[in-house]
């Protein structure tokens, strides 16, 4: 089974994330900042990362770029989830290693058709 960590600072978008991506068939882990996020990827990477970008302690662009420096930091699927929507933020986040972004709100449909195009499913 597939792993997904949920990064996000609301834990009602990480009960709804978690609804929709356990109904794909992943295993969930969660995390509620990047730090957090950082300390549970060096226990175990997972190979899907849901991820907020506005939390405290570290943002998620910051937890990204330093994800991506790590050893393994290059697998693990990573899918921006939030509500910074202008194309600055796109273009960011995807030159830091993103491989998708998804607008908030989001629906399973939505979650469904970007792991589909990434090849999680």
């Amino acid at each position: 089974m597939k792993s997904c960590l949920i990064v996000d600072d609301s834990k009602v978008v990480r009960m709804v994330a978690r609804k929709i991506i356990e109904g794909l068939n992943f295993a969930i882990e969660e995390a509620d900042n990047g730090q957090t996020a950082m300390d549970q990827c060096l226990k175990r990477m997972p190979d899907a990362i849901l991820l907020d970008w506005n939390m405290p302690v570290m943002s998620g662009i910051d937890f990204l770029r330093n994800l991506r420096q790590m050893p393994g930091g290059q697998t693990p699927v990573v899918v921006f989830c939030t509500t910074e929507n202008d194309i600055q933020h796109i273009q960011e986040a995807i030159s830091a290693g993103a491989n998708e972004y998804i607008m908030k709100p989001f629906d399973s449909e939505i979650i469904e058709s970007k792991f589909s195009q990434v090849g999680l499913l």
